[in-house]
């Protein structure tokens, strides 16, 4: 394989209006399966126990504690294999059960899932509205969406594994709090939160179809959080803000290919810039590392010694 075919791959180029009907299937697939997780794992702060992880072959919830109907105990995990493209469900007794992902609407993923859980001897209850988004079709009536197209699905992941493998690099240096490197499926991005450890003004909600609260107990206190999404640029984007943002934020210097949204409110970094660019990871790093200072800086956050 050439240097150049091997970067292509690795760094895959996929128009964000050229997925749409894709990514918006699989977006609300990841809810129904980040919901799943939601109802089992024991809660964390800032909402950090319903987020997936990246995998070797797609997205993942992780280990989950899941009690079979007759009480037994037991750990489950669910993987999207955006490989061989499909959902796979695993517990700790050995059992395995799947489903392929293509041809399958809202609905029918939502069936599929529940019915998998029952096999396995797993009882859960979600809430089967999305949230966070502008439409909130029910689960269980959703046929409206229903394409994949399996080429869109695995370029994502392999955007995913990038941002990921960066994100876990810039997170190492932090010695305060800071979050996993993990996927939220109300928003469809995959995100790293520093904090300052002070209280933050209570944010103002706002998000569509989803209650305030969430985002109060979300932004409780001041942050940085850096990331990638499919969107912000013509195939997705970096992304960094602060929350508060503080006086003279947006004014602040970034590398050249980044700029302040005013409509997002958040520096972005769009991907095709990235990929092109003769040094991606210095690029990235180098974005990370200028919006985080530029927001801890200008609100004074209390020093916090790097490792390296």
């Amino acid at each position: 394989m050439s240097e150049t075919s091997a970067t292509t791959e690795a760094w895959p180029a996929l128009r964000v209006d050229e997925w749409t009907a894709t990514r918006e299937t699989l977006h609300l697939w990841t809810q129904v399966v980040g919901k799943v997780r939601m109802a089992l794992a024991a809660p964390i702060n800032h909402w950090w126990h319903v987020s997936l992880q990246v995998t070797a072959r797609g997205l993942a919830t992780g280990l989950m504690p899941a009690h079979a109907a007759g009480g037994e105990g037991g750990e489950l995990e669910i993987e999207f294999d955006l490989l061989a493209h499909e959902l796979v469900l695993r517990s700790s007794d050995g059992r395995r059960v799947s489903f392929p992902l293509s041809g399958l609407s809202v609905a029918d993923f939502y069936i599929a899932v529940l019915e998998s859980l029952d096999r396995l001897g797993v009882a859960v209850s979600i809430r089967p509205v999305p949230n966070e988004v502008e439409v909130a079709i029910p689960f269980p009536d959703d046929t409206v969406h229903h394409t994949y197209v399996p080429e869109h699905a695995t370029a994502f992941w392999r955007q995913l594994v990038q941002a990921d493998r960066i994100l876990r690099r810039f997170r190492s240096s932090f010695t305060g709090k800071v979050s996993p490197v993990h996927f939220f499926w109300g928003a469809m991005d995959l995100a790293v939160t520093r904090f300052s450890g002070r209280p933050a003004p209570t944010h103002p909600g706002g998000a569509p179809h989803c209650p305030d609260w969430v985002m109060h107990e979300g932004y409780s206190h001041e942050l940085s959080s850096a990331g990638f999404w499919p969107g912000g640029g013509e195939e997705g984007a970096f992304y960094s803000y602060a929350y508060p943002a503080p006086e003279g934020f947006a004014a602040a210097p970034v590398p050249d290919g980044a700029f302040f949204s005013d409509t997002f409110g958040e520096f972005l970094l769009p991907w095709e810039t990235v990929r092109t660019a003769a040094d991606p990871d210095a690029l990235v790093l180098s974005f990370l590392e200028a919006t985080y200072d530029a927001a801890a800086s200008r609100a004074d956050w209390p020093p916090l010694t790097r490792r390296w």
